[in-house]
């Protein structure tokens, strides 16, 4: 193993410990850190190893699964593939980016203030449509989705993103596949990654007695607010 692998395998650990206590945080820390270490790590083996931990964590509390949340926020989330490839296409990235970062900035704000979000179902196709948008174009789907469910219990939480981040990896890895982006080096980089997934995965079970102890909302509220300070820092730089 190289030791670009190894490095990327230690923040796969990393951001597995994060998903698998607040919900989502894995791809929002691995994706910008193994596209520098090596491009060929994203987006398909970080899909890949996205789309195991999202079935382990509906495993894990599957009877906490909100499914009609993840059937609303996948009708958003399509057209919202569409769009983020739009805007990759015809908008300046920098400027694009900038946007979505502000935008999540300034949700967690209203939030903290006086913003008091339910998944309701028009709330989740909006929120779907801008999570497809913003994971297309900027890396940074989990917030829309999360900040929804900012107040609802940690285990609903985890077990929802993790069946609309399944769902979502496999409809991007579908795609790609067609497209002929799904190569065998992929999958031999997705493999050796797993194992540093599956132990980040067994750590956070002990790790969610903390968050579920009445931090779940803050939780959600850093992780997203981090996201979105490293994508603006990122663009502006």
């Amino acid at each position: 193993m190289t030791t670009a692998l190894i490095v990327a395998g230690v923040v796969i650990l990393i951001g597995s410990i994060i998903q698998g206590v607040v919900g989502y945080g894995l791809n929002l820390l691995a994706g910008p850190i193994l596209a520098l270490l090596d491009p060929m790590l994203v987006p398909v083996p970080v899909l890949i190893v996205a789309s195991v931990q999202a079935t382990l964590a509906v495993v894990r509390e599957h009877g906490h699964t909100h499914w009609p949340g993840v059937g609303w926020a996948m009708l958003g989330r399509l057209p919202g593939n569409v769009l983020g490839v739009l805007a990759v296409a015809t908008l300046p990235v920098r400027g694009f980016n900038i946007v979505v970062a502000l935008s999540v900035i300034a949700c967690v704000v209203l939030s903290v203030v006086a913003w008091k979000p339910r998944p309701t179902p028009p709330g989740l196709v909006i929120a779907g449509t801008a999570s497809g948008t913003f994971g297309t174009a900027s890396a940074i789907g989990g917030p829309p989705i999360a900040l929804l469910y900012q107040n609802s219990k940690g285990p609903t939480v985890r077990a929802t993103l993790g069946a609309y981040f399944f769902l979502a990896s496999v409809s991007s890895i579908v795609t790609l596949a067609v497209a002929g982006e799904v190569h065998g080096e992929h999958l031999h980089a997705a493999l050796l990654l797993l194992p540093f997934m599956a132990a980040g995965f067994a750590l956070s079970s002990p790790a969610r007695r903390f968050i579920d102890a009445g931090r779940v909302r803050a939780a959600v509220l850093t992780v997203a607010s981090v996201a979105a300070v490293i994508l603006l820092v990122r663009s502006v730089l």
